[in-house]
């Protein structure tokens, strides 16, 4: 409801008369009417790229600084800011408690529906929420109580706030920094969020984490170069990376990576070699001092040659 008493609905929850006949046309037919819906996403979230890259900025400096990204939402929101946060850490090597995500009703809610959690508005699991982070409401409606509790908290707290929606009058906007509303319009299911409204989020928290994994230096040019090789997929993916990287065949980066002990560094061994003589100590003191960008640390070794090193036979 508004200050005056009148019911406010959500974009999300009106219906859509494009899909009015979903239960009567042939099964192709309904495919396609989905799919058709569904085509409106990205230009919906094209309108908040101007938002999400400020945020973007915004929160690589306070990680680089010690702070955190916290995403906070109910249902499907939540599942899918759990489910961004989970990915970093295999993808790009990011420890467990950088990117956090808070799901309304705990890990139970992550597989079945808890009731009233949504509703639930004390604010208890932003209760570790500093100054130095950031926090991103993930609300299609815009007026998830749970979301709007832990907006509270970070506002009081001194962090930057965030809202993701698909509704223009959001309520929860005023408690925003970033308010990124992908209006998606009515959903071909009236009120199924999981739709156009979920598929607008997973978009953008995809375009979010992985620009600021890329602002954090996990990344050299478009390669995961600090992917974890938790399986024999991945440590295939990381010899094919160096050689991606370097031009070296796959004996000479696998011995730079048994010399130099991970992937990064090897990268920059391999690299920086061509130019100057460095030893794989220098090479991961280069990309201590650069805050692991591999870049700004070959531009460091570049100033400062050392004796020669060889790869072992």
């Amino acid at each position: 409801m508004n200050h005056s008493g009148i019911r406010v609905v959500s974009p999300t929850e009106q219906v859509n008369a494009r899909t009015a006949e979903l239960d009567a046309v042939p099964t192709l037919e309904l495919v396609r009417l989905l799919h058709e819906e569904d085509r409106t996403v990205p230009d919906a979230v094209a309108v908040v790229l101007p938002r999400l890259a400020a945020l973007v900025d915004d929160a690589a400096a306070r990680v680089a600084g010690g702070g955190r990204v916290h995403y906070f939402g109910a249902g499907t929101s939540g599942r899918l800011g759990v489910l961004d946060a989970a990915e970093l850490l295999p993808t790009f090597g990011l420890p467990d408690d950088v990117v956090i995500a808070h799901q309304a009703g705990g890990a139970t809610a992550l597989v079945r529906a808890v009731e009233n959690a949504e509703d639930n508005d004390d604010g208890a699991d932003a209760t570790e929420v500093t100054g130095a982070d950031v926090v991103i409401g993930l609300a299609a409606s815009g007026r998830t109580p749970y979301v709007g509790a832990a907006l509270t908290a970070a506002r009081a707290a001194g962090a930057a706030t965030a809202l993701i929606t698909s509704n223009p009058n959001a309520p929860l906007g005023e408690l925003a920094d970033y308010l990124l509303v992908a209006d998606t319009g009515p959903e071909a299911i009236t009120g199924s969020t999981r739709l156009k409204a979920g598929t607008a989020q997973k978009l953008i928290l995809n375009t979010f984490s992985t620009a600021l994994m890329v602002r954090l230096g996990h990344t050299y040019g478009n390669l995961m170069v600090d992917m974890r090789a938790t399986n024999a997929k991945l440590r295939g993916r990381s010899m094919e990376l160096l050689v991606q990287a370097t031009g070296a065949d796959d004996a000479e980066c696998a011995a730079a990576i048994d010399l130099c002990g991970d992937l990064k560094t090897a990268l920059v061994y391999l690299l920086a070699r061509r130019r100057t003589a460095v030893t794989p100590d220098e090479c991961r003191a280069a990309l201590a001092m650069s805050g692991g960008r591999v870049r700004q640390a070959l531009a460091t070794l570049d100033a400062d040659p050392a004796p020669p090193a060889d790869l072992p036979a």
